[in-house]
C-alpha cells in the first residue's frame, strides 16, 4: 500500500509533463476548402509559410476542395482537437447554414474560432467577348437576353454566387449560374471564354484585369478597393445597399486547448499586421484584419444572419 501513493505521484507526473509539452509538436494541417490555384488557396499558402517561420513547425496545406466547402469543414470538426489540424475557413462558411438544412457539422458548436485573417470584397470581371464594360451594361445586357448569359462559381452557396444571384434579384435579371470545382478551374473557364462571367476574388483576378484578359465591371464592397481604385462599386453603379465580401479565418476543432488558440491566435495576429503582409494584401484587395476569438464569434454570428436573411428574401437556393 506504501507504493500506491508515489506510482500515483509518478503516473500524475507523467501527465502533468505531457501536458507541458511545447505545442507544436509535429507539422500541422492546414485543411482548406478549396483546390489549388484560387483566392482561398493562394491565402492559405501565404498563412503557412508565415506560421511555418513563427511555430518552429511546417504547416503543410492540405486542399480538400468540393462539397461546397463541406467536405474540408466537416473533416477538420472530426479531427483530434490538439491544434494540430487547422482550418482555413472562406465565406460560404457563413453562408452554409442559409443554404442548406442538414449540415453533417454545427457551424458554430463544432469549431474554434482563432482569428479573421483577411476580408476582401469581390469583384464581377467579364470576359472581352460579353462586351459589357460595367454592371449597367451587363444589366442592360441581361434583361435583352434573358436567361442567356451565364456565370461561373468556385462551387454552389460561396460569395460568387450569392454575390451574384443578389445581383439577379436587385436588378431583376436572370444570370445563369454555372458551378465549377473551386475558383481555379472557374477562373480557368472564364478566361477561356467559357463563361462570360464571374464575381471572385480580386486576388487571382488582379494580373488578368491588368493584361487586358479580363473586363473589371465592379466592386461588391462598401468602398472602392485600394487595388483597383478606378472600379467603382456595385452600390455606385445603381443598386444602393449592395454589398458583400469574401473572408478568411483561421479555425480549430472545438475542445482545442485554450493556450493553444491563443498561441495561435496572437502569431497570426502578428503576421498579418506585418508591413510586407498587411501591404501585400491591401494591394491585392483584401483588409487584413487579424481579431480575436471572441471578435471572430461575433462576426460569424452576424455573417450567418445576415445571408439567411438575403437567402430567404432572394429565394436563393444552392444550385
Amino acid at each position: 500500500m506504501k507504493n500506491i501513493p508515489a506510482a500515483l505521484f509518478a503516473c500524475a507526473a507523467l501527465s502533468c509533463a505531457h501536458a507541458a509539452e511545447p505545442y507544436p509538436t509535429k507539422p500541422i494541417r492546414l485543411i482548406t476548402p478549396a483546390p489549388p490555384g484560387g483566392a482561398t488557396d493562394i491565402m492559405a499558402r501565404s498563412l503557412a509559410q508565415k506560421l511555418s517561420e513563427a511555430l518552429g513547425q511546417q504547416v503543410v496545406v492540405d486542399n480538400r476542395g468540393g462539397g461546397g466547402t463541406i467536405i474540408a469543414t466537416q473533416l477538420t470538426a472530426r479531427a483530434l482537437p490538439d491544434g494540430h489540424t487547422l482550418l482555413l475557413a472562406n465565406a460560404a462558411f457563413g453562408t452554409n447554414p442559409a443554404l442548406i438544412k442538414d449540415l453533417p457539422y454545427d457551424t458554430l458548436r463544432d469549431f474554434a474560432p482563432i482569428t479573421l485573417v483577411a476580408d476582401s470584397p469581390l469583384v464581377f470581371v467579364a470576359h472581352p467577348s460579353l462586351n459589357v464594360g460595367s454592371i449597367k451594361e451587363l444589366i442592360a445586357a441581361a434583361k435583352a437576353r434573358p436567361g442567356q448569359i451565364n456565370y461561373g462559381s468556385s462551387t454552389p452557396g460561396t460569395g460568387g454566387h450569392l454575390s451574384v444571384e443578389m445581383l439577379n434579384w436587385m436588378a431583376g435579371i436572370d444570370l445563369v449560374h454555372i458551378p465549377y470545382k473551386g475558383a481555379g478551374p472557374a477562373l480557368t473557364a472564364l478566361l477561356a471564354g467559357e463563361v462570360p462571367l464571374m464575381c471572385t476574388s480580386p486576388l487571382p483576378t488582379l494580373p488578368h484585369i491588368k493584361s487586358g484578359k479580363l473586363k473589371a465591371l465592379a466592386m461588391t464592397g462598401r468602398a472602392r478597393s485600394r487595388a483597383l481604385p478606378e472600379v467603382p462599386t456595385v452600390a455606385e453603379s445603381g443598386l444602393t445597399g449592395f454589398q458583400s465580401s469574401l473572408w478568411y479565418a483561421l479555425m480549430a476543432p472545438a475542445g482545442t486547448p485554450t493556450a493553444v488558440i491563443q498561441r495561435l491566435n496572437t502569431e497570426t495576429a502578428r503576421i498579418v499586421r506585418l508591413p510586407a503582409v498587411s501591404e501585400q494584401l491591401l494591394a491585392q484587395g483584401a483588409d487584413p484584419i487579424g481579431n480575436s476569438p471572441q471578435e471572430l464569434t461575433a462576426f460569424l454570428r452576424a455573417d450567418i444572419e445576415r445571408w439567411k436573411k438575403v437567402v430567404r428574401e432572394a429565394k436563393i437556393t444552392s444550385h
